[in-house]
């Protein structure tokens, strides 16, 4: 009798802790982003049509966050204190003293070598041209878009032999009627899709952003000539000149879309 009472109040235990776990989300929102992109599982029943390639949209905005906001293998490095800090990528552990060398000036309000960016490059079905902020995916005849974020993850260093953030600029390149960036960042793995959200510090697991998104994430590191960043920090159509804070890393599974 006393096994199965204390049988009975595990289960009791157990329930009332997943319950408490499940009421401490917001209710009713479609999958949300950023996610661990190694795991597959999720659960939130609310589907959407995947976004077409980014080839088949138009390039609306292009934007970088403090540390990465999505977690990998490959950057997995907790980025500091508190929930909103981001990860890291695994090979700022292992850069040399002439990749760590301070550039000269300010880079983008603060950034320095060895630090982790995430960039966004988002594309929008709506017919509009690239601008500031993520409400130059909207229209006024166009408030409902499908959204889809190429996502690239960067370790910063001097070193002008590394990669060029400005090959990877909008500078009017057209293909067919779309808006495009001269390049999407390659050969770091294939990109893990799913269905989420938008993302930033403002959101969470109780605050859930509204707005539904395709996202697709490379899952390797490259590295990013610092010095190039800064130049398009200096002058570009986004209006862009600091890095963006992180959202907390959403884990329920409730809050996710199952990975296919």
């Amino acid at each position: 009798m006393k096994l199965l009472l204390k049988s009975i109040a595990a289960a009791l235990l157990l329930t009332t802790a997943t319950a408490s776990f499940a009421q401490d989300i917001c209710v009713g929102y479609g999958p949300q982003t950023p996610r661990d992109i190694d795991s597959a599982l999720g659960t939130n029943s609310v589907v959407f049509s995947e976004a077409p390639s980014y080839e088949e949209m138009n390039l609306c905005n292009i934007h970088f966050h403090n540390n990465a906001e999505h977690k990998a293998e490959a950057f997995s490095i907790f980025g500091g204190e508190g929930d909103y800090a981001g990860y890291q990528c695994d090979i700022a552990q292992n850069l040399s003293a002439a990749e760590l060398a301070a550039p000269s000036g300010d880079v983008c309000n603060g950034m320095m070598p060895g630090d982790t960016i995430e960039v966004h490059w988002v594309h929008s079905s709506c017919d509009v041209e690239p601008g500031a902020t993520l409400g130059a995916s909207l229209s006024d005849s166009c408030a409902n878009p499908n959204l889809r974020v190429e996502t690239q993850v960067f370790t910063l260093v001097n070193d002008d032999s590394a990669m060029d953030f400005a090959d990877f600029d909008y500078t009017g390149k057209m293909m067919g009627d779309y808006h495009q960036a001269d390049a999407i960042p390659s050969g770091t793995g294939v990109p893990v899709e799913f269905l989420g959200s938008t993302t930033g510090p403002s959101y969470s697991e109780q605050v859930c952003s509204p707005i539904q998104a395709t996202w697709s994430v490379r899952p390797s590191c490259a590295k990013l000539d610092i010095n190039t960043l800064g130049a398009w920090c200096e002058a570009n159509a986004f209006e862009e000149d600091h890095a963006h804070g992180v959202r907390k890393l959403v884990v329920n599974p409730a809050l996710l879309s199952e990975i296919e």
